[in-house]
């Protein structure tokens, strides 16, 4: 399981998942260009010392990106779009071992380009006068989901 970050806008965001993969053992991709400058300090800031611990990959463009799954296909799997534009909740949907999360940007979600890609759009379930949740918290929620389902939440 993967966990993609679509162009993302906070620094702190894409620090604190980095870090969650790091814990995790799950990769992630980010794909830019990002909203801030991406860069060790940076990312230092908001990732402590787990930067060494995580397998990320950086990709210049979202077509960048798909031609990566493409050329991959035993990594990526399904693009499962977490969005609030989407009438499935997360938590009646089938997680597969090799399915990418993908996270979209924080101010903007993703351009419809994106949504017709991918293969399943899901969101989570809230209260209806809430907007949205923030973006590394709900990558967290569904993260766990997916990995307590195909059992590859590391042992020990």
């Amino acid at each position: 399981m993967r966990l993609a970050l679509f162009q993302p806008d906070i620094p702190q965001n894409t620090g604190t998942l980095l870090r969650l993969g790091a814990c995790l053992d799950v990769a992630l991709d980010i794909i830019e260009p990002c909203g801030f400058i991406f860069n060790e300090k940076a990312m230092h800031r908001a990732g402590m010392d787990y930067l060494e611990q995580v397998s990320y990959r950086r990709h210049n463009s979202w077509q960048d990106f798909l031609a990566f799954r493409q050329s991959h296909p035993e990594e990526y799997g399904r693009l499962v779009l977490m969005t609030t534009h989407a009438s499935n909740p997360y938590t009646e949907f089938s997680f597969a071992k090799n399915d990418i999360i993908l996270m979209g940007r924080e101010s903007a979600g993703v351009p419809q380009e994106v949504h017709e890609t991918v293969d399943a759009r899901l969101l989570i379930p809230m209260n209806k006068n809430a907007r949205s949740i923030n973006m590394a918290i709900s990558a967290a929620m569904v993260l766990g989901e997916g990995l307590r389902q195909t059992h590859l939440f590391p042992q020990g």
